[in-house]
């Protein structure tokens, strides 16, 4: 996947631009889920593709448990990512 920002409001800035208009409560979601982890923004940017990706729409429970699981798994970037979602049948 090619890297298209570095921080997660560059992220979201990304996906206004192709057309993607999250609402005020994903917002919030992304912003409780990456405080409540301490998870860096490359894994908060992973995850919030991620429940795009599975659920076709931002869905704020699935994004947490996510990035829950990456956090509570100890996994920083976003090959081990890849190779988690593997590992767990997720991919």
């Amino acid at each position: 996947m090619i890297k298209v920002a570095d921080t997660v409001g560059e992220y979201l800035l990304y996906l206004e631009e192709k057309g993607f208009q999250l609402k005020e409560d994903a917002r919030g979601f992304i912003s409780f889920g990456q405080q409540y982890t301490n998870t860096s923004d490359e894994m908060v940017i992973f995850s919030i593709e991620w429940t795009l990706k599975m659920q076709k729409e931002f869905d704020g429970s699935f994004f947490v448990s996510l990035l829950e699981s990456l956090a509570s798994n100890h996994i920083r970037t976003r090959k081990h990512a890849m190779e988690f979602l593997e590992k767990t049948g997720m991919i």
